[in-house]
């Protein structure tokens, strides 16, 4: 049985210092796709904006500056109130978001409480795939079999 962790919340998009705009999220995390979040932007747009990225790099970006390339995550204070900063790097363009960090944690804490960290391989059923994959059937036998039977068998002189 799968299950899903959703949080609605409004990011900002920072435009500069000074100036930022509201952007409606949500934030989902599926336990059949345990090592990854997927966040959605509301953008006043008949698509909403989509982006999918391990969920380590927003546990760990919630404490710490971690990430490179297309997404980067870091903790910060703004105007005294603690936010996580994430740099998102696409063709499309570049956006830097600001997020409630005590939100975002909440959320997380909900996501590591669904699968605990270490055993999202287990969620994948890798394991049973491939033993289902490499279980000799019926046919394998005809498969395996010597097309050719030997010359030797024989006893004729």
């Amino acid at each position: 049985m799968h299950s899903v962790v959703e949080r609605e919340l409004e990011l900002k998009l920072v435009l500069s210092p000074e100036r930022s705009i509201p952007v409606p999220a949500r934030l989902t995390y599926r336990t059949d796709d345990p090592y990854a979040v997927h966040i959605t932007f509301h953008i006043g747009s008949d698509h909403p904006v989509n982006w999918t990225f391990a969920r380590e790099l927003l546990v760990e970006g919630v404490f710490r500056p971690c990430g490179h390339g297309d997404v980067r995550v870091w903790p910060t204070k703004v105007d005294g109130r603690s936010v996580v900063l994430m740099a998102l790097s696409s063709p499309d363009g570049d956006a830097l978001l600001e997020a409630p960090a005590a939100q975002v944690s909440a959320w997380l804490e909900r996501t590591l409480r669904a699968v605990p960290p270490g055993s999202e391989a287990e969620r994948l059923g890798i394991d049973d795939g491939l033993a289902e994959l490499l279980t000799p059937t019926p046919a394998d036998d005809l498969y395996l079999r010597d097309p050719w039977p030997s010359d030797e068998s024989s006893d004729e002189r």
